[in-house]
C-alpha cells in the first residue's frame, strides 16, 4: 500500500475548472485585455500559482499587463462564484476517500488555490475530516509544473515521494508529480492527455474510483 496520497483540488475533486475558465474574460475585460483570453491561455495557466502563474499571465497577456492585480481579481471572482453557486464533487471521489480512509492511508490536498479556498471547499462538501495536510501553492511562490508543492506536502505527511501517490487532472500537475518522482495518476478533466503527458503519468484513468481498481489489483502498491 502507498504511504500517502496527495490530491489536487480544482478539476480533480471538484468540477470547478469551468468556473475558473469562464472568469478570465470578465476579469481581463476590466483592463481591456479580454481579446487575449482564449482556450490556449486558459489551458496554459491551469494548475499554476504564485510566481509561476504570474509568469504565465505575462506570457499570454503581455509584459505590461498588471498581472498581479488580474490574478487577485480572478481569485476573488472565482471564490465568490463558488461560495454563491457551490461546486459539485467529481464522480468517484467519495468512494476513493472512504477506501483510503479504511486502510488508514494519510491524505493531503496540494492546490494552486488559496488556503482559505481549500478549507472552504472541503468544509462545504463535508470531506475536510479525511485530510491530514492542506497546502496552497500561494504560500510557496512556485506553482506547478514545479514539483515543490508536492515535495513539501510529502514532507508534511512524512512520506517518500516514490511511495506517495499524486492525483492530478491538469498537464502542469502531472508534470509536477513526475518531476518530483511521485506515483502520478491522471484523471483528465477538461483536456485529454497528450502523448507526452501520458508518458509522464504513471497511469491515466477516467474516474477517481478507478484508482481503487489499480490498488486492489496491485498495479499501484
Amino acid at each position: 500500500m502507498v504511504q500517502g496520497v496527495i490530491f489536487d483540488m480544482d478539476g480533480l475533486m471538484f468540477d470547478s475548472e469551468p468556473i475558473w475558465g469562464s472568469s478570465w474574460a470578465p476579469v481581463c475585460a476590466e483592463f481591456g485585455l479580454e481579446h487575449k483570453v482564449n482556450d490556449q491561455m486558459i489551458a496554459g495557466v491551469r494548475g499554476r500559482a504564485g510566481e509561476t502563474m504570474l509568469a504565465a499571465l505575462r506570457e499570454y497577456l503581455g509584459e505590461d499587463a498588471p498581472v498581479e492585480q488580474i490574478w487577485e481579481n480572478e481569485k476573488a471572482l472565482v471564490h465568490k462564484r463558488i461560495r454563491d453557486e457551490g461546486v459539485p464533487k467529481k464522480p468517484g471521489l467519495d468512494d476513493l476517500l472512504e477506501y483510503l480512509h479504511d486502510f488508514a492511508v494519510p491524505m493531503a490536498v496540494a492546490s494552486g488555490s488559496t488556503q482559505d479556498a481549500i478549507r472552504t471547499n472541503l468544509s462545504k462538501s463535508g470531506i475536510d475530516s479525511y485530510f491530514d495536510v492542506l497546502l496552497s501553492g500561494e504560500s510557496l511562490g512556485k506553482g506547478k509544473p514545479d514539483p515543490l508543492i508536492f515535495l513539501e506536502t510529502a514532507k508534511l505527511l512524512g512520506t517518500q515521494p516514490r511511495r506517495t501517490m499524486v492525483i492530478e487532472d491538469s498537464f502542469n500537475g502531472v508534470e509536477a508529480g513526475a518531476r518530483g518522482g511521485f506515483i502520478t495518476i491522471m484523471v483528465p478533466d477538461l483536456a485529454q492527455p497528450t502523448e507526452r503527458i501520458r508518458s509522464l503519468a504513471t497511469h491515466v484513468v477516467d474516474r477517481l474510483d478507478k484508482i481503487i481498481d489499480l490498488m486492489e489489483s496491485g498495479v499501484v502498491r
